[in-house]
């Protein structure tokens, strides 16, 4: 498995038109082969910064979603809403923990 996070710097002026773009194909996304969870994110003191967190069963699923239909037609549309350019990092996880799991000396 895999994790992608990509970082969405949107022109404040066009945030909202992301979030409604957003609201149709979010499910077109998460339903895509491969995908196994995914997470939009919203930055607290910069809320037109917005991260996709997202799971693969591998990179091929997630390179085989970057040359779809979906993925092409949804990055046309919101590419010109850029503020900058987007950032993206595929990666693998080394550990994951939660408090309950923490065990104490």
């Amino acid at each position: 498995m895999i994790t992608r996070i990509v970082k969405l710097h949107f022109k404040e002026e066009r945030i909202s038109d992301f979030f409604e773009l957003f609201e149709d194909v979010k499910y077109k996304v998460v339903n895509f082969p491969g995908c196994i969870q995914m997470t939009l994110l919203q930055d607290h003191a910069h809320p037109n910064i917005v991260f996709t967190y997202s799971h693969w069963e591998d990179a091929a699923a997630l390179e085989h979603y970057r040359l779809s239909t979906t993925f092409n037609g949804l990055w046309g549309k919101i590419k010109p809403m850029f503020e900058s350019k987007a950032e993206a990092w595929t990666l693998h996880e080394q550990f994951e923990g939660t408090n309950k799991s923490v065990k104490s000396d």
